[in-house]
Order: structure tokens, then sequence, then C-alpha cells
């Protein structure tokens, strides 16, 4: 069921035309603290593909170093290869 949700939610972002568009639907669906979390995310993937310590990131950004860590592994494991630095 987890994955049949995933796919759509896919089909849903691919839909999409403008940016104001996503960031709208963002709005929508995730809370403030939601919207907070996940962009910085994105930041730390950018900022380990920059070559940056998982320390450094971790306290740059102020998050975990265990949340950095899942980036690094994420990284390792080929899933941003889209996003670049």
């Amino acid at each position: 069921m987890q994955k049949k949700y995933l796919e759509e939610l896919a089909e849903v972002f691919l839909k999409f035309k403008r940016k104001k568009e996503v960031i709208e639907f963002l709005k929508g669906l995730l809370t403030p603290k939601e919207l907070e979390e996940i962009p910085k995310r994105l930041q730390i993937v950018k900022l380990l593909k920059k070559g940056l310590p998982q320390r450094e990131v971790a306290k740059k950004l102020k998050v975990s170093i265990a949340t950095v860590s899942r980036g690094a592994n994420e990284i390792k494991r080929g899933r941003f290869r889209m996003v670049g630095s």
C-alpha cells in the first residue's frame, strides 16, 4: 500500500509545470515543521556533495549528525545523482 501512495505522489509532482505550483502544493500538504526540515535535507546533500565533513554540515544546518549520516548513506546508494553541489 505504501508503495502505491508514494507512486501516486510522484505522479502528482510530474504534473506540475511551475515552481510556484510545487511550492503551493507543498505548503498545503506539509506542516510548517516539515516545510522547514525537508528543504534542509536537500541542503545536507548539497553540502556533502561539495565535500564538507559531516560534522561541519550538522553544525552549519543545526541538525543531528544522524540526519547528516543518513544523507551521506543515501548519496552512497546513488539516490541523489540529480542533485548538484
